[in-house]
């Protein structure tokens, strides 16, 4: 899942920041109205935290622009202002929920994963390709019964490609939907963890599962899928 979260405050942001990757989501950041803007325009998020103070204007106005924009992202906003009526008019604005702050980071994160809920289709439980099971609730992932660990950021990439088996997938719907700003400190950081993952899923099995097809991208190999990419 990809989140833009739109704060001012810096101490806030890194503590929200941090909670958001354990999750795991793929967060970028906003700290003004303008960047927010700019950002979701250019690329598709899941979901978007704004924070009204962060915001140069009303925040609920920004909302509005990005409804009549058709921007699909939910936005739960944190309102510096309390009164029932500022909560109605910030749902009427276009806004999914909204919330008085302080806010308490446990609901903030329940509200979001119910957002969350209403907006991904549902998932097999298990994702099956030759002798790799893919468990999505549990988040497992074994091969040929044996339990393989990976870390969350693997999992979501390993996830992402067994969503798409059979169907190369290009790195740039893989940067978009998986990682965020923060990962940018290196340029490879999707080969280093298809290698990852490669020495994991594949290293002492046979057939190699994790295909990589030069200059289009990468897949996950379905059953029917001959030899021929690496």
């Amino acid at each position: 899942m990809r989140v833009l979260l739109v704060e001012e405050s810096p101490r806030l942001l890194a503590s929200l920041r941090s909670r958001f990757v354990a999750e795991p989501f793929a967060v970028d950041v906003a700290a003004d109205a303008a960047e927010a803007d700019l950002k979701c325009r250019r690329a598709t998020y899941d979901l978007v935290i704004l924070d009204d103070q962060a915001t140069d204007d009303d925040g609920f106005n920004l909302v509005k622009r990005w409804r009549s924009a058709r921007i699909p992202a939910h936005v739960i906003v944190l309102s510096s202002r309390d009164s029932y009526r500022d909560r109605v008019a910030g749902l009427d604005s276009g806004a999914d929920d909204c919330l008085s702050k302080p806010v308490e980071t446990e609901e903030l994160f329940a509200r979001m994963r119910a957002l969350l809920r209403r907006g991904v289709r549902p998932r097999n439980q298990v994702l099956r390709t030759h002798d790799l099971e893919i468990d999505s609730a549990a988040r497992t992932v074994r091969r040929a019964g044996r339990f393989i660990h990976l870390t969350p950021r693997e999992f979501e990439l390993l996830e992402f490609l067994a969503l798409r088996m059979g169907q190369v997938v290009t790195r740039r719907s893989i940067w978009e939907n998986i990682y965020d700003q923060f990962d940018a400190g290196t340029s490879n950081v999707i080969d280093v963890h298809i290698r990852y993952l490669r020495s994991k899923v594949d290293k002492g099995f046979d057939p190699p599962l994790i295909l990589t097809h030069r200059g289009r991208g990468y897949m996950l190999r379905a059953e029917a899928v001959p030899d021929g990419p690496e």
